[in-house]
């Protein structure tokens, strides 16, 4: 005799549900803005997409070429080239003004960036508009390097130690080590930090960032 037949799904048996590359990316990037690149695991994603980690390997080798997507990824969404002002100086100053705005927001990739050697080519535009502009004004390719190393270290160190102190401001209840110490400075040996202690912290919140760089530039092309 017949069994009546069941309306009920069936439960799907055998391989796990196939996974796309840009689902593997967008949870990547969940996970790193929610808890940081060192929360990143492989095994962690696999469960985060309903996967295995063998099933990721099939779209990733390994967590460093995830890394370059997703620097790939992200500068996609938000690195766009700004028109190249003519003047060579101030071409230098807009390429690498861009690069801070787009990586301000997002500190965990200039972490990444500075603490391996990894890099997103679609970044380099803005390296050679720096590189090229600084050679434009004087300098010798070599020293162009030097120059952009420069701009660089003081990008990605005005973008991690502002997140860093973000972050402390945010997690504190009560004063900080630091307004602690500059409160009770003795002006008799610290005049002028005495004299500024309860601005320091307002004073040093600014976004003094362009005229830091213009500075910078200006002493890079000073040295011709």
């Amino acid at each position: 005799m017949p069994q009546p037949s069941s309306s009920a799904p069936r439960k799907a048996l055998g391989r796990p549900p196939r996974i796309s590359r840009e689902e593997v990316i967008a949870t990547a990037r969940r996970i790193v803005d929610a808890d940081g690149v060192d929360r990143l695991t492989m095994r962690r994603l696999a469960a985060e997409v309903g996967s295995t980690p063998m099933a990721l390997y099939h779209h990733v080798r390994n967590k460093e070429e995830l890394l370059v997507l997703l620097l790939d990824d992200y500068a996609a969404r938000t690195l766009h080239r700004p028109e190249p002002p003519a003047e060579p100086r101030e071409r230098v100053v807009v390429a690498a003004a861009a690069i801070h705005e787009a990586l301000a927001g997002c500190p965990w990739i200039v972490e990444v960036l500075t603490a391996d050697d990894l890099m997103s080519a679609s970044a380099l535009w803005f390296v050679e508009q720096i590189v090229d502009g600084l050679v434009a004004c004087g300098l010798s390719p070599e020293r162009a390097v030097h120059g952009y190393r420069a701009i660089w270290y003081y990008t990605a160190g005005e973008i991690v130690v502002r997140a860093a102190a973000a972050r402390r401001r945010a997690d504190a209840d009560r004063p900080t080590y630091r307004e602690q110490v500059f409160a009770g400075l003795d002006p008799d040996e610290l005049p002028r930090l005495a004299e500024v202690a309860d601005r320091w912290a307002p004073l040093t919140a600014e976004d003094t960032y362009r005229d830091g760089l213009r500075a910078l530039v200006d002493g890079l092309l000073a040295a011709r």
